[in-house]
C-alpha cells in the first residue's frame, strides 16, 4: 500500500473522493454498467444469430459441387469414373469428394401407391451425413437412408420397410438434420446405395472444403483445368453467399453496437455533471491542494483518475453482467451457454469495457480542466 501510495498518489486521493460522495457516484457507475452491458449484450446476440443461421444452412458455403455441361444434343452426359479421379486430383487430399448420382424413382410409404420421388445414389454417405437414429454403415449395399422430415411425416424409424422401384427395402437410418449435399438438406433427402441405379457414371460431385475461402478457390481451379479446350463441365459454388451472409450480419452487429452506445453516452453526461458538482462543491478543497504546492498537473492527474475509475468499475461490472446475460442467450436460441466463450463474443465485451472506461476519461477531461485552473486565491475565498 505504501508502495502505491508512493507511486500513485492521484489514484488514492480520487479513491477517497469517489468514497465520500457514495450516492452520487454510484448513480455515475450505473450509467457506464448499463451502456457496457449494452453494447456487449447486443454485439454477442448479432454473433449468436449468425452462429443459428449459419447452423440451419449448413455447410453449402463449404460445398463446390460439379456436374457435366449442357449442351445441344439429347444425350444425357455424365460425369465418369476417370473424371471423378481428375476432381480429386485438383481438389487435393484434403478436400471431401463424394460422386452422386441423382434419380426419379417410384416410393411407396406404408404400402400406399408409389409416387415419384427423387433419390441420390451415394457410395459413402457417411462422409457427409450423420445419423439421428439407426446406424449409417460403411459399406452401403443396401437399405435405404431417409430425411427426418420424411421419416416423421411417414413414421419411419429404423427397420421399417418401404417399397423402392418395386423392391421391399429396409430404413438403416434416419438423418440427422443440418447436413446438405448440393442444395438438397438431409431433412428431405433419400439416399440409396449406387447399385440401385442401372446407368454408370454420376450425375454430379460435390466437393467438401475447410472453409468459404478454400471452396472458392477449389472452384476456380476446377474451372481453369476441367474445362481448358471446352466447357465440359459446370462448376458452382455457394461461397459467395457464406461471404455475403457474414457481411450482413457484421452491418447488423454494427448497427446493434451503434443502439448500445446511446447509454454511453448518456452515462458520459452524467459524469460529467458528477464530475462538475464536484468540482464546484470542492473549490476550497482544490485551492487548499494548490496552496500547499500541489501543480496543475497534480490536480488534473486526481480529477482524471476519479472519472477512470468510475469507468473502470462500471465497466467490469458490466462485462460481468454481459457473460451471464451471454450464457443465458446460448441457452435459450441455441442450447449450449457454454457458446459465450466463443473469442469474438470476448471481443464485444472488450470493445464495450474499452469504450466505457473513454467515456468516462473524455467526460472527464472539462472538469479536470476547469478543476486545475482554479485560482488558488479565489478558491479559498469562495
Amino acid at each position: 500500500m505504501r508502495w502505491l501510495r508512493r507511486r500513485f498518489p492521484a489514484l488514492l486521493m480520487a479513491r477517497r473522493n469517489i468514497g465520500r460522495t457514495k450516492v452520487r457516484s454510484v448513480l455515475a457507475a450505473l450509467g457506464i454498467v448499463i451502456g457496457v452491458i449494452a453494447i456487449a449484450s447486443l454485439g454477442m446476440f448479432g454473433l449468436t444469430l449468425r452462429y443459428q443461421i449459419t447452423e440451419n444452412l449448413g455447410d453449402i458455403g463449404n460445398q463446390v459441387t460439379v456436374q457435366p455441361a449442357e449442351d445441344n444434343s439429347a444425350v444425357f452426359r455424365t460425369i465418369s469414373e476417370r473424371e471423378v479421379r481428375e476432381v480429386r486430383r485438383i481438389a487435393g487430399s484434403s478436400a471431401s469428394v463424394v460422386p452422386i448420382q441423382q434419380m426419379s424413382l417410384p416410393i411407396s410409404f406404408d404400402r400406399g401407391p408409389p409416387s415419384g420421388r427423387f433419390v441420390l445414389g451415394v457410395e459413402s454417405p457417411g462422409t457427409v451425413y450423420e445419423a439421428r437414429a439407426g446406424t449409417i454403415p460403411e459399406n452401403f449395399r443396401s437399405g435405404v437412408l431417409v430425411g427426418a422430415t420424411i421419416a416423421e411425416e411417414n413414421d419411419l424409424n429404423p427397420g421399417s420397410s418401404i417399397l423402392v422401384n418395386g423392391s421391399t427395402t429396409r430404413v438403416r437410418a434416419v438423418l440427422a438434420p443440418g447436413d446438405s449435399v448440393g442444395f438438397l438438406q438431409s431433412e428431405s433427402a433419400i439416399v440409396v446405395p449406387s447399385t440401385t441405379f442401372d446407368r454408370r457414371g454420376y450425375s454430379e460431385v460435390v466437393i467438401e472444403t475447410e472453409n468459404s475461402q478454400t471452396a472458392n478457390e477449389t472452384a476456380m481451379a476446377l474451372r481453369e483445368e476441367l474445362n481448358q479446350r471446352r466447357d465440359r463441365f459446370s462448376v458452382s459454388d455457394n461461397s459467395q453467399i457464406a461471404d455475403q451472409i457474414g457481411q450482413t450480419f457484421q452491418a447488423l452487429n454494427l448497427f446493434l453496437i451503434g443502439i448500445g452506445s446511446i447509454s454511453l453516452l448518456v452515462a458520459g453526461v452524467s459524469i460529467l455533471n458528477v464530475m462538475l458538482m464536484s468540482t464546484v462543491e470542492r473549490r476550497q478543497e482544490i485551492g487548499v491542494l494548490r496552496a500547499v504546492g500541489f501543480q496543475k498537473l497534480d490536480v488534473l492527474k486526481i480529477m482524471l483518475s476519479e472519472a477512470v475509475l468510475l469507468g473502470i468499475v462500471g465497466g467490469l461490472i458490466g462485462a460481468g453482467f454481459s457473460i451471464l446475460a451471454g450464457m443465458v442467450l446460448n441457452h435459450y436460441v441455441i442450447g449450449d451457454a457454454t457458446l459465450v466463450l466463443r473469442p469474438g463474443n470476448f471481443l464485444y465485451i472488450g470493445l464495450a469495457f474499452a469504450f466505457g472506461v473513454g467515456t468516462s476519461l473524455l467526460s472527464g477531461l472539462y472538469p479536470a480542466w476547469k478543476a486545475a485552473n482554479e485560482r488558488p486565491v479565489e478558491a479559498l475565498r469562495s
